[in-house]
């Protein structure tokens, strides 16, 4: 089955990387750069990648067209009772109710005000954070490792991944050195993935067991890896999630339905009052033209006017509320949504907490020792060992890794030993990756001996004596 589905991917690949039928897990390394006809060490010449550019399009996903200001404020009168009123403002207008025709128009200019300043700068600050979170890469063109926007990225690229990269398309691993992913965004697992290069046999592999690939949007956590590109835009595994929730339609919220339902229950029970009260009136013998005033007078009274005005307010006052908490609320209507939840079935972590640790205390010679305080030599030799046994990727004010060693990391540091000076002066010499028997990760560094050879060899003996004793 693997292997027919591997042959099906090539033959209906030819350059076509974004075929949804390609089962690019199951296929060699090699055979998925000969399909793509890309060169896994050099990469796509620039001509190449400019022409797959214009025939697959940008590595973006499509996104429904955004509402512009007029159709904004447009939507602020769409609902019932918002119609209810305006037709009340055209009857009080009508049958020469001037002052309840003004009353209503600025109730309605005022709901109308407060929902599209609320929507328009929330629009507003979801397009700004789009532009702030907009993902680079690191890729080869014809031999040349460069930065490109992750929009530009085709199939055929060969993309270079280190810890805190987020994956900007969907790829084919072909190197993978102690590579970790964290996939919840697709699988909802917040474990990261180890990640490796060989091909598998199951076609039929769910996402998460699809080890030697990488998909786009999640986010590398540890070590570096190479992989091609094999999906962009709408062809991602991400992209189809996106195409079937643009096939959703728009749902109204509880509290839109049951002020929809009491708009509807009213309207009927006011137009049956003021059918009975007409009809009554004219089997007295009182004027049609009378009468007609009079039901209209009533209907235009049982309406609650300020009843849209004050649910958008209370749902501003909401949004306002939710802003200070650093959550953007869209739409009005779901801060109320939000509201009426009664259970959240969430994974902890990485949803509910950061997925961050921090280290409060080290166990030194028989008691517990903060990081801020000053270290002992026992504790100054623990500090060393943690700053240098660790993976974790100092950036500016950014540090990226596992979040064990990020946390180690900032424990070190805190405790006054940068693992950047420490590093220059014992360098890392050969190591061994933590592994779920040996419990521990181990490194060698330069001890200040003159022959580094010597103690190159010395490290590689260990390195191999470790090894044959696990």
């Amino acid at each position: 089955m693997a292997d027919k589905s591997a042959q099906f991917a090539l033959r209906h690949a030819g350059g076509n990387a974004v075929s949804p039928q390609a089962v690019w897990h199951c296929i060699d390394c090699g055979e998925v750069a000969r399909a793509l006809g890309t060169d896994p060490v050099q990469g796509l010449a620039a001509e190449a990648a400019a022409q797959r550019l214009v025939r697959y399009g940008r590595n973006e996903l499509r996104e429904s067209r955004r509402r512009p200001p007029w159709r904004i404020l447009l939507d602020q009168f769409a609902d019932f009772m918002i119609v209810v009123l305006i037709a009340a403002a055209v009857v009080s207008g009508v049958i020469g109710e001037p002052q309840d025709t003004i009353a209503i128009i600025a109730i309605l200019v005022l709901n109308a005000v407060i929902g599209f300043v609320q929507e328009y700068r929330a629009e507003r600050a979801m397009a700004a954070l789009k532009r702030i979170a907009a993902p680079s890469a690191s890729v080869l063109r014809a031999g040349r490792r460069i930065t490109l926007p992750a929009h530009e990225l085709v199939p055929g690229d060969i993309v270079v991944l280190e810890a805190g990269n987020v994956i900007p398309a969907d790829l084919r691993l072909t190197e993978a050195v102690r590579l970790k992913v964290n996939e919840s965004a697709l699988t909802g697992e917040s474990a990261a993935v180890e990640k490796a290069v060989a091909s598998l046999r199951d076609a039929d592999a769910p996402l998460g067991d699809r080890r030697n690939m990488g998909y786009k949007g999640t986010v590398v956590s540890y070590g570096r890896g190479r992989g091609v590109v094999v999906a962009t835009g709408m062809a991602t595994e991400l992209g189809r999630i996106a195409t079937l929730l643009a096939a959703e339609e728009d749902s109204k919220t509880p509290l839109q339905k049951r002020l929809a339902r009491f708009g509807s229950r009213l309207a009927l029970a006011v137009l049956a009052i003021c059918a009975i009260i007409f009809v009554t009136g004219l089997l007295r013998g009182e004027s049609p033209v009378l009468m007609f005033l009079t039901a209209m007078s009533l209907a235009v009274a049982a309406i609650p006017e300020a009843l849209p005005a004050v649910v958008t307010i209370s749902l501003a006052l909401g949004a306002y509320r939710m802003v200070q908490q650093n959550a953007l609320i869209r739409r009005l209507p779901a801060v109320e949504t939000l509201g009426s939840i009664t259970y959240i079935c969430s994974d902890k972590t990485g949803t509910l907490t950061e997925n961050r640790m921090r280290v409060e205390a080290c166990y030194v010679d028989g008691k517990l020792a903060r990081p801020d305080a000053r270290p002992g030599t026992t504790a100054q030799r623990l500090f060393t060992a943690i700053a240098l046994c660790n993976d974790a990727v100092a950036a500016g004010r950014e540090i990226s890794g596992d979040p064990t060693e990020v946390a180690l990391y900032e424990g070190a540091v805190r405790a006054g030993f940068d693992k950047a000076v420490l590093e220059a002066a014992s360098p890392r010499l050969a190591e061994l990756p933590f592994d779920s028997e040996r419990k521990r990760m181990t490194t060698f560094h330069h001890a200040g001996w003159r022959d580094r050879g010597v103690q190159q060899r010395r490290a590689g003996n260990a390195v191999a004596a470790l090894r044959m004793a696990a």
